[in-house]
C-alpha cells in the first residue's frame, strides 16, 4: 500500500507555525514560572531559616502534584480538548506562581508549589496533543522540538528576570511578574486558536496535508480512543512509562539544583550564575531542535520511524555519559559545558519520546498517554527531590547523584529497544 504522505506536497502556510510559536512561548512561561524557586532558594532560605530537607519536601510537593495533575489533565484534554483545556491550565498554575509571593512557610509554600504543579501539568499533554492534530508524523518530531525548546528558554530568561527583579523589587515580586505571564498568553490562545477542522485560515490543501494520516489511521483501527485499561494492555505503554520515570527526574534535578550546585562548587552568587546557566539551557535549547530535526531528518532520508527515534535516542543518552565526571572537575567552564550537553541531550530526548507516543498511538489518546507517562516521570522527580535533599543534607556531595544521573538515559534506550521491537502504530482490540 502507497504510503499517503508521499503523494501530498507540503503546503506553504504560517498558522501551523504560528500556533507552534504559541506553544513553545507557553512552554517558555511553564518553566520559568516552575525555575523561580530554584533560582531564589538561597534568598528564601535565608529569610525563612530553610534546610536542604524543607527545600526537598516542597519539591516533592510540586512533583507529586505534578504527577496527579498529569493523570487528570491528559483525560480531560481528550476529553474536552485543547483550547479549554489548555486555558484552565495555565490559569490554574498562573495563580498557583503568583500565590508563592504570599508563602511564610514551609507548609505554605508546599501549598502553592501543588497548585502550580496541578495546573503545569497540563502543558505538555496539550502542546504534544495539539501537534498530534496539526501534523502528520513526518514533521512532529522537529515541530515537538521547536515547542519543547520552550523549556529550556524560558530557563534562560528566568535568571534574567529573576535576578533583575529580586536586586531591585526583592524576592517576592520575583514570583508576581512571572506569575502573571500566563494570563497574558492565555488572551492570544483564545484568540488565536481553533482545531485544524475549524480553523478559518486553514485551506484545502493544508487540511488534507494535516490529515494525511487519518486513512492509515482508519485501516488499523485507530479512529477511537483508548481507555487507561486498554493502555496498560500494551507492552509499550510500560516501556514509555519506565523510560519516563528513571529519566524525567534529571531534568528536574537541572532546573531545581543547578543554581545550588553552581553557587556551592562554584561560589557563585544570584547574579553570577546567570551566565552559566544561560549556556547550559541555550545548549538544551539547540538539543531539543536538532534532535527532532535529527530524527525527522532520518525519516525524510528514507530510514524507518523506528530506526530514526530509537537512533537519535541513543545518541543522546551518549551524550549524557560524562556527567559522571561532574562533581569531579575544579574547572567550572568545563563542568558548565558537560552539563550543557547533558541538558541538550535530554531535550533531544524528549523530543523523540513525546513523538513515539503520538507514534504508537491515537491521537485522540495521545493526551491521556502523554499524561500517563508524565505521570510515572512526575513520581519519579517526587522520589529523587527528597532523596537528593536527604543525600545532601547529610553528606553534602552531588557525586553519587550526578553518577546515577549520567546512566540513566542508556538504561531507558536499552528498555526502549527490548520492550518496543519496533515503533509503529498500536491495533486496537
Amino acid at each position: 500500500m502507497s504510503n499517503p504522505e508521499k503523494s501530498l506536497t507540503k503546503p506553504q502556510s504560517n498558522i501551523r507555525w504560528i500556533i507552534v510559536a504559541l506553544l513553545f512561548f507557553a512552554t517558555t512561561i511553564n518553566y520559568i514560572d516552575r525555575q523561580v524557586i530554584g533560582l531564589l532558594k538561597p534568598f528564601i532560605q535565608g529569610d525563612l531559616h530553610w534546610d536542604e530537607a524543607d527545600y526537598g519536601y516542597i519539591v516533592t510537593a510540586f512533583q507529586i502534584a505534578y504527577a496527579l495533575g498529569m493523570i487528570l489533565s491528559g483525560r480531560l484534554l481528550d476529553k474536552f480538548g485543547t483550547r479549554i483545556g489548555y486555558t484552565m491550565s495555565i490559569f490554574v498554575w498562573s495563580i498557583g506562581a503568583t500565590l508563592h509571593a504570599l508563602m511564610h512557610s514551609v507548609a505554605g509554600f508546599s501549598v502553592v508549589r501543588a497548585v502550580l504543579g496541578i495546573g503545569e501539568a497540563g502543558n505538555f499533554p496539550a502542546a504534544v496533543k495539539t501537534i498530534a492534530e496539526w501534523f502528520p508524523k513526518r514533521d512532529r518530531a522537529f515541530a515537538t522540538g521547536i515547542f519543547n525548546a520552550g523549556s529550556t528558554i524560558g530557563a534562560i530568561v528566568a535568571p534574567i528576570i529573576v535576578a533583575a527583579v529580586t536586586v531591585s523589587l526583592g524576592w517576592r515580586w520575583a514570583f508576581i511578574i512571572t506569575g502573571s505571564l500566563g494570563i497574558i498568553w492565555i488572551v492570544f490562545w483564545l484568540i488565536i486558536y481553533q482545531p485544524p477542522l475549524r480553523h478559518k485560515k486553514v485551506s484545502a490543501s493544508e487540511l488534507s496535508y494535516i490529515l494525511s494520516d487519518h486513512l492509515t489511521e482508519e485501516i488499523t483501527g485507530n479512529e477511537k480512543g483508548m481507555s487507561w485499561g486498554k493502555l496498560l494492555r500494551h507492552k509499550e505503554t510500560y516501556a514509555i512509562c519506565f523510560s519516563r520515570f528513571i529519566t524525567d527526574w534529571v531534568w528536574w534535578f537541572f532546573l531545581f539544583w543547578m543554581p545550588d550546585f553552581l553557587n556551592k562548587s562554584q561560589h557563585l552568587d544570584i547574579k553570577a550564575t546567570v551566565l552559566p546557566l544561560i549556556i547550559i539551557y541555550t545548549m538544551a535549547s539547540f538539543g531539543g531542535i536538532l534532535g527532532g530535526a535529527l530524527s525527522s531528518g532520518f525519516i525524510k532520508a528514507g530510514r524507518s520511524i523506528d530506526f530514526s527515534r530509537k537512533t537519535t535516542i541513543f545518541i543522546c543518552a551518549l551524550m549524557v555519559l560524562p556527567l559522571i565526571f561532574v562533581s569531579l572537575l575544579s574547572n567550572g567552564w568545563i563542568v558548565v559545558i558537560i552539563i550543557g550537553f547533558a541538558a541538550a541531550a535530554h531535550q533531544g530526548w524528549a523530543s523523540n519520546i513525546y513523538t513515539v507516543v503520538s507514534d504508537i498511538y491515537p491521537k485522540n489518546t495521545v493526551g491521556t498517554m502523554i499524561g500517563l507517562s508524565g505521570f510515572t516521570g512526575a513520581i519519579g522527580g517526587a522520589l529523587s527531590a527528597s532523596f537528593v535533599g536527604l543525600l545532601l543534607k547529610f553528606s553534602g556531595s552531588y557525586t553519587l547523584i550526578f553518577g546515577i544521573a549520567s546512566s540513566m538515559y542508556l538504561v531507558a534506550w536499552l528498555t526502549l529497544r527490548i520492550f518496543i521491537p519496533r515503533i509503529q502504530e498500536i491495533k486496537l482490540d
